[in-house]
């Protein structure tokens, strides 16, 4: 079975994580998988909403390393096309995504799995939710734009504090910070993430678009994540990023 399911009903396509064993965590064919979703729902006018959400107990744990150290030869080589990678792929599409989106996180959210919550316009979470920020302990910066988007939603003392210091934080303290919309039981996650779409696809569909067009600007919010994207690969070559890489591996 694909580790990520892609399903639509009602005009809502959901794009579910399902590698629980690994805690989501995101493969390259992952990214690839859920790029093809999301560029599927913009070019179907029959789909209104998408729902990223996640098997299992956890909603993500970031890149696997496993997966993510093949590449570090690319990510290293400054003549390549790194935007035609399928994690800067994904994060194009997300960026530029113009139906609503909607994310339902449990468990773990780690890295990318809080980095890409801040491209969704509503996001509920499970009671049990813990979202944590690693980049700066592992030596690398912020990236999917949340050096812009995450001062911009909850300021720059609080934002510089969860990057710097790599604290967790719970469902609760990211329902106050306006990182999630709603704090619900694990057990009715799923159903009020739907809900929240069933409600969104009563609406016209042009008015959200355009409303959601006046409250981003995707095209400097790209360049921004390219710009996070060119430091982070710098980055992985200091001598904190190749011990953290070097001790995970070795586990």
């Amino acid at each position: 079975m694909s580790d990520v399911i892609t399903t639509t009903d009602t005009g809502v396509m959901t794009l579910r994580l399902n590698r629980p064993n690994k805690k989501n965590a995101l493969t390259k064919a992952m990214y690839t998988a859920l790029t093809n979703g999301l560029t599927l729902a913009a070019a179907d006018d029959d789909i209104r909403a998408v729902i990223i959400c996640a098997e299992g107990a956890d909603f993500c744990a970031g890149n696997d390393i496993f997966d993510f150290a093949q590449d570090l030869a690319l990510f290293q080589d400054e003549t390549a096309d790194h935007d035609d990678m399928p994690v800067f792929r994904f994060l194009k599409a997300i960026t530029f995504f113009e139906k609503p989106l909607i994310a339902a996180v449990q468990g773990q959210a780690v890295g990318v799995g809080v980095t890409l919550l801040l491209h969704c316009d509503l996001v509920v979470a499970a009671d049990d939710a813990r979202l944590s920020l690693p980049f700066l302990k592992l030596g690398l910066v912020p990236e999917a734009g949340s050096t812009l988007l995450l001062p911009a939603r909850i300021g720059h003392q609080r934002a510089f504090a969860w990057m710097a210091l790599g604290e967790v934080i719970g469902a609760e303290t990211a329902k106050d910070l306006g990182i999630v919309n709603a704090v619900v039981a694990r057990d009715a996650l799923d159903d009020v993430a739907r809900q929240m779409s069933e409600k969104l696809i009563r609406l016209s569909p042009s008015s959200l678009r355009h409303t959601k067009a006046f409250m981003r600007d995707p095209e400097a919010l790209w360049q921004v994540i390219r710009q996070e994207g060119a430091v982070f690969r710098k980055q992985l070559i200091s001598p904190q990023a190749q011990a953290a890489f070097a001790a995970f591996l070795a586990r």
